[in-house]
């Protein structure tokens, strides 16, 4: 960990503007809409490429969010800077998802234990076999226990972080019948970081498209709706 390094060339905060907590998501605005609508005083540490970054505190807590964008390479040089750089010691990825089994349903969250992936991102680490990232036991356990005291409907569960989006071969549905839950594109990238810096990791997501049975949110509800997951993200950060 370096203040040297900061701020970095994709994050404009100074060492130790940004708290030991982030939560992160894909989409700039959701960042905006949590710290507006659940910090106190939050301040903008970033707008660099328009990935909005804030900090705050909540029920006391001083918290960071932050959007990490899209996929893989996106949330491998937001997180790498935030562990590496800023001595950040937990990020919780919040997102939507797309329900590979049947048994989940639109707004349902699934807190990903482990990530598949298709992607090469740990091939730098010269492994000898591929490594199986996993979240962060202590995260999980405390999301767990929120879920449940609010009755929020969860899943824990394997996740697939994809490189593709628009899968015109169909094979990620395949998946589904190995019993992993859901498929988005980061949560495999963001545990390969944290194993490789020594810090805390978990992806939360609500499922935004029933896959199995083609049942789809809107683009609102994505955004503003899918308000447990940050709830959840907040109490145990």
């Amino acid at each position: 960990m370096s203040k040297e390094q900061t701020p970095s060339a994709h994050i404009s905060a100074e060492y130790g503007d940004i708290a030991k907590t982030v939560i992160m998501c894909g989409d700039p605005l959701r960042a905006k809409f949590i710290a507006e609508r659940y910090l106190d005083n939050p301040v903008l540490y970033n707008e660099i490429r328009g990935m909005l970054g804030f900090t705050g505190t909540y029920r006391g807590k001083r918290v960071s969010v932050q959007g990490h964008g899209m996929g893989i390479p996106s949330i491998g040089i937001y997180s790498y800077e935030l562990f590496n750089f800023y001595d950040v010691e937990r990020i919780i990825r919040i997102g939507t998802a797309g329900a590979l089994t049947d048994d989940m349903n639109i707004g349902d969250m699934l807190f990903a234990q482990a990530a598949c992936t298709d992607s090469d991102y740990g091939h730098q680490y010269g492994f000898p076999a591929r490594f199986a990232p996993i979240a962060d036991f202590g995260l999980l356990e405390d999301a767990v226990h929120v879920a449940r005291e609010n009755r929020f409907p969860f899943q824990v569960g394997n996740i697939y972080s994809a490189d593709v989006f628009y899968d015109e071969s169909s094979k990620q549905m395949k998946w589904g019948k190995f019993g992993v839950k859901a498929v988005e594109m980061e949560s495999s990238g963001l545990y390969i970081n944290a194993a490789a810096a020594g810090k805390k990791a978990l992806t939360i997501c609500t499922i935004s498209d029933q896959l199995v049975r083609k049942e789809y949110a809107t683009t609102e509800q994505r955004r503003t709706s899918f308000t447990n997951m940050m709830k959840v993200a907040l109490e145990i950060a």
